[in-house]
């Protein structure tokens, strides 16, 4: 059943992309949330704050006093960090925090093929805390998605000015899954005991090259879109010059080395099982976002 009309329920990452799309299902099935963001001016552009349900809380991940106050009364949290050298530190430290408040469930997002084996860095640490929850003891469910649609908006500049985007994949396929249905699934998760103890694996309804993503780039825009596949020390050349801190941008090349590989290609259905719904194609992504990749 749905959660009782009292705010248990902790969103942290509000205002990232999945975060922002959690609170809006979550208030549009009219279930009360608490959003924890760094400072309130993070928190003016969540449309979903209108909803009389929705509380906003200041929290800091680097701040186990703070992150004790964000957790009193809540029974169930959604944890997403940014993906930074400090994220299995942050994650840690919240997991630790959730159980001493008596937390029952937690909601992770973490990634396809998490493994503490792993060579890509990202994909170790979701292992490592994924591992943390269940030593826990409290009920978790794990979110498992493949590399999102919405990533390509990160290409957003130079498809506008040069028609193009990069990546050091070749021909390689991903099953691309849409961040609008990773957070149904969130929000399916949060709200239902029946997904306690499930990892889900999401990923979008077809598999892809990055080729073909161009040409229905392409289609959607009205004009040709290339991928130009790179080296990837040209990749991680490109994302230091666009801002990306150095480590991150070193786990990006090691996520699109293991993508070369083809072990992100399969397709799975777990959006259909946590939501009922069948996931988006990248065609509907597309045209949903079309107008952004216009000059």
């Amino acid at each position: 059943m749905p959660q009782s009309k009292s705010a248990n329920i902790l969103i942290t990452g509000a205002t990232g992309n999945i975060g922002k799309e959690l609170t809006k299902y979550l208030a549009s099935k009219g279930i009360p949330f608490r959003a924890m963001v760094r400072s309130m001016d993070h928190a003016k552009d969540l449309e979903s704050l209108t909803f009389p349900g929705a509380e906003v809380v200041l929290g800091d991940f680097n701040d186990t006093v703070s992150l004790e106050n964000v957790l009193k009364g809540i029974e169930k949290a959604f944890l997403l960090t940014n993906s930074s050298e400090l994220a299995e530190q942050q994650q840690t430290a919240f997991v630790n925090a959730a159980a001493r408040a008596g937390v029952k469930h937690i909601v992770k997002l973490s990634q396809w093929a998490a493994d503490v084996n792993s060579p890509v860095r990202f994909l170790r640490y979701h292992a490592v805390i994924e591992n943390l929850i269940k030593e826990s003891g409290m009920t978790y469910t794990f979110l498992r998605p493949n590399l999102f649609m919405q990533g390509l908006l990160g290409f957003r500049e130079t498809i506008i000015k040069q028609n193009q985007f990069f990546g050091a994949i070749g021909d390689a396929k991903i099953s691309m899954i849409d961040t609008r249905d990773i957070a149904a699934v969130a929000g399916e998760a949060l709200s239902f005991a029946a997904h306690e103890g499930k990892t889900y694996d999401l990923t979008g309804p077809e598999s892809l090259t990055h080729n073909q993503m161009a040409e229905k780039l392409s289609v959607a825009v009205g004009r040709k879109i290339e991928f130009v596949d790179i080296t990837p020390k040209a990749l991680k050349q490109m994302l230091l010059h666009v801002g990306f801190p150095e480590w991150q941008a070193e786990g990006l090349v090691e996520d699109y080395a293991h993508y070369k590989l083809g072990e992100a290609a399969e397709v799975k259905s777990g959006v259909k099982e946590a939501t009922g719904n069948e996931a988006r194609g990248f065609d509907n992504f597309i045209n949903d976002y079309a107008s952004l990749f216009s000059a």
